[in-house]
């Protein structure tokens, strides 16, 4: 049966975002087609309409997760600051919610190992939210706190199941140091 060109749109949104959520939690090299197409509620079969490889998904996910980042920090950032926005980024909300959170925090160790596509996505991804950030600030503080922000939502996460007091720690020192 054919598809119309409206539901196809509609069917690769979906596999889009499922695997964009995929791809927080398990980076790159850890979502699968078959996961990815269920998530999204399709059949396997169906995935080479949309895509020609896994790293092709791989790297149309992570700038679908990066653009969906990248929205909020800018409609944050023009709304309310900066500041606002990274108190929110330091949170244990979202610590503990890396399906829907920060996808740098999320993937950023693993971009030395991923295809040149993966990691062009990343890094174009990175100066579009350098960019975002620094219509409120300088450029320069701006990496600064990112930076920091980052590193530490990332360490956090990496320790949170073993000690979450050391987790929370990292959050609140960071919190004091880009605020």
């Amino acid at each position: 049966m054919k598809v119309s060109a409206e539901q196809k749109a509609k069917n690769r949104e979906a596999i889009l975002n499922a695997a964009a959520r995929l791809i927080r939690e398990k980076g790159p090299s850890g979502i699968g087609v078959a996961e990815v197409m269920a998530g999204a509620g399709l059949t396997h079969g169906g995935f080479y309409n949309h895509f020609t490889s896994r790293e092709d998904l791989a790297a149309q996910a992570l700038d679908q997760a990066i653009k969906q980042t990248n929205d909020l920090f800018a409609r944050t950032v023009e709304a309310k600051g900066i500041d606002v926005f990274l108190k929110a980024y330091l949170s244990e909300a979202h610590l503990d919610n890396i399906a829907k959170g920060c996808p740098f925090a999320a993937t950023a160790t693993e971009m030395t190992r991923q295809p040149e596509s993966v990691r062009k996505a990343f890094a174009s991804g990175l100066r579009e939210y350098i960019a975002c950030g620094s219509a409120a600030k300088n450029r320069a503080e701006v990496i600064s706190r990112l930076s920091a922000a980052i590193g530490a939502l990332a360490l956090a996460r990496a320790v949170v199941d073993e000690d979450r007091q050391l987790a929370l720690e990292l959050l609140s020192a960071a919190t004091q140091k880009v605020s």
